[in-house]
């Protein structure tokens, strides 16, 4: 489990296929430091296992459909990536309960900037409507952010702070880039309840059941 909160921004090294499945290297400046072979890591979102340490250097093996429904499939040598190592038992949420499991592949619709505010409008498939919700959390890229928009069929939008720009790689994404999206797990929980007619109460004890 993850938080939203990026720890560095990594720098992809190698990304190559092997047979079905792609090997993923990329350079972290720090958190390698932390980080053992078979620990968990968000690449941009996308829950993946360190097989593999040499230095600064992670490796990761990623399965050609994780590749292939998530950004990962437009990482080249050299791109940055953002990190975040898996929460610790103690450790703070600063951001939202982030499973690393990517929901779907966003497109970047439009990015404006007035003043010192960053806003970015994303269209996604409209079968994910119902958990996108104005105020919400969602992770784009990883990153922990708040919708400032769902008003729109298959369209939402966010607002971002300069030191959020600054500390992922939101800041050099552009029209018709492709980004991850992960819908809040709480959402999607009374999502289901309601497609099935369940209306259990959203209680302390519900969550502790399905491990919060």
């Amino acid at each position: 489990m993850f938080t939203g909160i990026i720890q560095e921004i990594g720098r992809v090294r190698r990304i190559d296929r092997s047979g079905s499945m792609y090997n993923l290297d990329i350079i972290s400046d720090g958190i390698y430091k932390d980080i053992k072979v078979g620990d968990s890591v968000a690449v941009n979102g996308a829950c993946l296992t360190v097989t593999s340490k040499a230095g600064a250097v992670m490796a990761f093996n990623v399965m050609a459909e994780t590749v292939r429904r998530t950004s990962l499939s437009a990482l080249r040598e050299n791109d940055k990536a953002n990190l975040e190592g898996s929460l610790k038992a103690g450790g703070t949420i600063d951001g939202h309960f982030v499973l690393g499991h990517v929901d779907c592949v966003g497109i970047i619709k439009s990015v404006s900037k007035t003043g010192g505010e960053f806003a970015i409008r994303i269209g996604y498939p409209g079968e994910f409507d119902n958990l996108a919700v104005d105020k919400g959390s969602i992770a784009i890229e990883g990153v922990s952010l708040t919708v400032s928009r769902a008003k729109d069929t298959g369209t939402l939008e966010v607002h971002i702070i300069p030191h959020t720009l600054t500390h992922t790689t939101l800041d050099t994404k552009r029209p018709g880039d492709a980004v991850n999206l992960e819908f809040d797990i709480l959402g999607k929980y009374i999502a289901k309840q309601r497609g099935t007619g369940n209306q259990t109460r959203l209680t302390e004890g519900f969550l502790k059941s399905k491990g919060f």
